[in-house]
């Protein structure tokens, strides 16, 4: 053992020598000492005496490390290699868990390295069946490790059948999980695999859309079972580290939050949207000549919009049915809902709808985020 190695061991050691009797303190630091170097001894022949099968299984591996060597400083003891379970530990220590996945491509690694820069203890690539280790591990840091972020993809796709199994098990213990997927739409994948040069996963000896396809098939289910689904086709990296912030950034966690988003019907329904809401009953401000070059953001073209017959009703009746479908996502645990709203171009009804809907939503207690999706295309 080097210098450097046996300062690090008795950090490592302190808090519970301090426990101990002067009687037991040389033995049981050698014996310390002993199981810290055995430890780092069998994951150095665990590596040199194996092929390097693939990334995912060394990420998994310096994963545990380094959730051990986490565990360690703060004087608990480590099985590395066995389950440990959460028995006897406070459901207020079991930490956050939160799940990031969705299409190659289409920003998972900005995600992850947003919620990096709020704190989150972030494992890319974790095979699925070892989140519960993980997640039992920051269990046992004495709230050094509260909430996890793991990245699941299909570079460990023959983990990925353990993930429902994986899901179930964290269920089982209290665990507080939630799923993050996101999405692009095919042309703008094809444009990024494009733009670095680079294969997809997925495609083997075929085209870019032929893994793109595999991998939307795979990744169905998973998508369904999502809590939060983020469309990054039209979002560059600063709009997407925004969306994360919004939706991770406060210390509290509020019952729900939603995203109002406008849109044109023109350029595509939104994918992520859960409710979908069409303003194209109403007259298009765009053949009022004096409110053309104007947006739904715009007062004139605001007051417009709702001084037409059914539009105040609309509105009035529309939040109330929201208000019913709130009570029903907060008994089913769903903290997110993105409520699509569009019109032709994207750029009056639409805009001028989303404002005011909003707006009712945030008097109600909602967080709110609102994204004119299409505004400014034409």
């Amino acid at each position: 053992m080097t210098e450097h190695e046996q300062e690090e061991s008795h950090e490592q050691e302190e808090p519970a020598a301090r426990r101990r009797t002067d009687a037991e303190e040389p033995r049981r630091a050698a014996a310390g000492e002993q199981r810290t170097a055995e430890t780092g001894a069998s994951h150095k022949e665990a590596r040199e005496g194996r092929p390097q099968e693939t990334a995912a299984v060394d990420a998994a591996d310096e994963a545990v490390q380094k959730a051990d060597e986490t565990v360690q400083k703060d004087g608990a003891e480590v099985n590395t290699g066995a389950i440990i379970e959460t028995a006897g530990v406070p459901e207020a220590a079991i930490p956050e868990l939160v799940i990031i996945s969705g299409m190659s491509g289409a920003g998972r690694s900005t995600a992850a390295k947003c919620l990096e820069d709020l704190g989150w203890f972030v494992v890319d690539n974790l095979p699925p069946a070892l989140i519960p280790t993980m997640v039992e591990l920051g269990a046992r840091s004495q709230g050094n490790v509260a909430r996890i972020a793991v990245v699941v993809d299909v570079r460990g796709r023959r983990f990925f059948d353990n993930l429902r199994e994986s899901l179930a098990d964290l269920e089982t213990k209290n665990v507080t999980r939630r799923i993050v997927f996101l999405e692009s739409s095919e042309e703008a994948l094809v444009r990024r695999f494009e733009s670095v040069r680079r294969p997809h996963p997925l495609q083997g000896d075929g085209r870019i859309v032929d893994g793109i396809a595999a991998e939307r098939e795979l990744l169905r289910e998973l998508r369904g079972d999502a809590d939060l689904v983020i469309d990054t086709s039209s979002l560059n990296v600063h709009e997407l580290r925004a969306k994360m912030d919004a939706q991770f950034a406060g210390e509290e966690e509020p019952e729900l939050r939603a995203t109002v988003m406008s849109f044109g019907y023109k350029y595509g329904l939104p994918v992520d949207a859960d409710l979908v809401v069409d303003m194209r009953f109403l007259p298009n401000p765009h053949w009022v000549p004096e409110l053309r070059q104007y947006t739904g953001l715009n007062e004139e073209v605001s007051a417009y919009v709702f001084n037409q017959p059914g539009a105040k009703e609309f509105l009035d009746r529309y939040a109330e049915l929201l208000r019913l479908i709130q009570t029903g996502y907060r008994r089913e645990g769903k903290r997110y809902v993105t409520i699509a709203v569009g019109c032709t171009g994207g750029k009056h009804r639409s805009v001028a709808t989303s404002e005011k809907l909003a707006a009712r939503l945030v008097s109600e207690g909602v967080e709110t985020v609102v994204v004119h999706r299409d505004m400014g295309r034409e």
